[in-house]
């Protein structure tokens, strides 16, 4: 193993399932700006979509997702950077007079 490529700040980190609220300790670098008290220790807290408790893969279940929200979401989102939809060119224009 190479020395001085490894991080040194392992840390026992919880992180917690949003889906379904579980919340499991390991240890981590990962960076965390909240905490979470579990059996009267405060860790720091890491949020998941997902893990191995909800994921479909792992339970046998499928979820349905809302995905019209997101998309929805996003277009709302970026919507500020779209451009403008190209105007018809004379010809077309004259085209759909006759």
């Amino acid at each position: 193993m190479q020395k001085g490529i490894h991080p040194e700040n392992y840390r026992l980190v919880a992180f917690k399932d949003m889906s379904n609220e579980e919340v499991f300790l390991t240890k981590s670098t990962a960076d965390a700006k909240e905490t979470l008290e579990v059996d009267g220790v405060e860790y720091p807290l890491v949020k998941l979509e997902i893990s191995r408790t909800s994921h479909p893969f792992y339970t046998g279940k499928s979820k349905l997702l809302d995905t019209a929200g997101r998309i929805d979401k996003f277009k709302n989102k970026y919507k500020k950077f779209a451009k403008p939809a190209p105007e018809a060119t004379e010809e077309v224009k004259e085209e759909e007079g006759k």
